[in-house]
This record gives C-alpha cells, structure tokens and sequence, in this order.
C-alpha cells in the first residue's frame, strides 16, 4: 500500500458561517501536515470565498465554484481535482476534534479499508434543539446504533457528513449518484458489490451541528424515509425488516390512540413505557431536563416523518409502474455518476 496522502472534500450551499466554523476546527487539527482541503461551491447564492481567504495563509484550501448539481456531484467533482489518494469527505456543518485525522490514520494502519464512517456527537456550544436531535439520531434507543453506535454492523453504511474514501473505490464506483439523500449509503452499496468492505471507525466522530428547526428536521426524516423503499428496489438484497419499524411505530402508536377511546389501555402503557425509558436515557445522555423532553418530541417527529414517508414511497413505488427518477422528481439531481 502507498504512502496515504489525505484531501477532505467539502460541499457547500449558502453556508459561509458554517465554512468558518469548520475551518477554525481544521487550524487545531493534529497530525495534518501534508493535507488539502477541497472546498466546492454547489452555485451558491451567498458565497464563502472571502471566509476562506482568511485561512489560507493557514491551510492548504483549493476552492471551486460550479453550478448547482446537488451534494453528490459536488462531492465527485471536488475528488477529481484532489491531488491525495484518500478522500475524506464532511459536511460544512461539522466541527472537527484535534484528534480527529490521528484516529483515522490509526485504524487505517491497524485495519486498512477502502471506505470508512465515523459517528456524529452534539458538543457542548450546541443548542438544546441540536442537542435533542442529535439524540433522536444517533441514540441506540431511537435507532438500533445504524449512525455509528453498533461497531458490529456488517457492512457498515457510512453518511456523508464523515466518510472517508479511497481513490481507488471512488474511481472504480464512480462515486455518489444523482439521488438525494440516499446517495450515500447507495455509494456504500455499490462498494460492498465490488468487493470493498465499508466499516465504522467509532471514534473517528464530528460534532455535527445541524442547522434546522422542528419543520426542517421533519422535512428531513420524510426524505429519508422515502429514499429507502428506492434504496431497496435498487439493491433488493439489502432490505431489511427493521426498515418498516418507524412506519409500524408509528401506525401501533395512533391504534393505542384509538383504543384508549374503548378504555383499552394496555397498549398505550407500553408506548408510554418506552418514553419514560427514552426520557431516562436522555436525562443520563444530556444531563439536563428540558434536552430530555425535547428528545421526547424530536423521536416522535422522526418515526412518524421516516415511517411516512417509508410507507408513502413504498407503496408508490409499488402501486405505479414507473421509474423512482419519474415518480420522485425531487430526490434527484440531473447530474450523477
């Protein structure tokens, strides 16, 4: 294996505070001499151009403006200007540790790998909303660990917001396609297929700092829930029962609902078992009472947006004979692999 030489890609849209934050994070990062840091402007509105003239007497930043094509493509296009040959790819809304690409270059000696993925954690500074959500998203009781709790997951599906790359998996898989989201995980698919493994590096984590609302994170988990049932109909070997649990969460939380109207109560009770457990948990997690409720209300919104929106797709996809490109023309970008 040749010397490992590192560029992080990083898209961007509209996002100069969030390029600033990111890059204080990279001017504390250990272990990086040598790196690039590829910053592609998807057609924004609101440039970062002056934000990272700031650091380039810093850091080694090449930055690339090119028209609107989505996250994917911006990604693919920033990884055939890199110059390393591991591509490390975030998100503009994540921060960095100071041990962040000394812990990559740690399992990557130990236990050489073509694609990896880290987890995500809410720091300190993170409101009490992103602090909630983070929860919602990544606890083992929301989620079964599938963000990087579970170091046992086969063929691990890393997320975009932290993924590394090899050159040679980027170029032998074309990298991300034109659907969003779900362009990450159909990339780690496609891998596994080509014979690559794709695996966790637990703490290999960011902090990611979600910008988004209530509405926006409901948005968010509709979009998810509906690229899956895609997901599936591409790579049918990868279905998995536990896909349908937010819809059936979801559908046995409104019949307990119903119930209590007949004074049948004992389904209820175990709804309201687990988020007295949920409430625990995130007591413990967060330490702060009111983080603990609001984890209440950000679970609640993702089962019953990504169980919609599962089920919507699902049976769209079912029902009418057309492509999911035809059928769902907002999950697509033009321009894809």
């Amino acid at each position: 294996m040749n010397a490992l030489t590192f560029s992080f890609i990083i898209p961007v849209f509209n996002r100069p505070d969030e390029v600033q934050e990111l890059l204080n994070s990279f001017t504390i990062l250990k272990g990086a001499e040598g790196i690039e840091i590829i910053i592609v402007e998807d057609g924004s509105d609101i440039k970062c151009d002056k934000i990272i003239d700031l650091f380039k007497t810093n850091l080694n930043i090449k930055y690339f403006f090119k028209d609107n094509s989505g996250p994917g493509d911006s990604r693919n296009f920033g990884m055939r200007q890199a110059k390393g040959n591991y591509y490390i790819i975030l998100d503009s809304d994540c921060l960095l540790t100071e041990n962040y690409l000394d812990v990559v270059k740690e399992n990557l000696q130990e236990n050489y790998v073509d694609c990896f993925g880290g987890p995500d954690a809410a720091h300190e500074s993170f409101s009490n909303l992103q602090k909630a959500i983070n929860f919602a998203m990544t606890s083992f009781i929301t989620t079964g660990g599938i963000r990087g709790g579970n170091k046992k997951q086969k063929n691990f599906q890393p997320r975009s917001f932290n993924m590394g790359i090899s050159k040679r998996a980027f170029e032998d898989s074309g990298g991300f396609g034109s659907i969003h989201p779900g362009e990450d995980p159909d990339l780690a698919i496609r891998l596994n297929k080509l014979g690559y493994k794709t695996v966790l590096f637990k703490d290999a984590f960011v902090y990611h700092k979600r910008r988004i609302s209530w509405s926006t994170f409901y948005r968010q988990v509709f979009k998810f829930g509906s690229v899956r049932p895609i997901l599936n109909f591409w790579h049918p070997e990868t279905t998995k029962i536990t896909y349908w649990f937010p819809t059936v969460f979801s559908l046995l939380f409104l019949v307990s609902l119903t119930l209590l109207i007949f004074q049948i109560k004992w389904l209820f009770l175990l709804f309201s078992f687990y988020f007295v457990a949920v409430f625990v948990a995130a007591l413990i997690s967060t330490k702060s009472f009111f983080i603990a409720i609001q984890c209440i209300f950000a679970i609640f919104i993702q089962f019953f947006g990504y169980g919609y929106g599962f089920l919507k797709s699902t049976l769209k996809l079912k029902l009418v004979k057309k492509s999911p490109e035809a059928l769902f023309p907002s999950l697509f970008f033009e321009n894809g692999y």
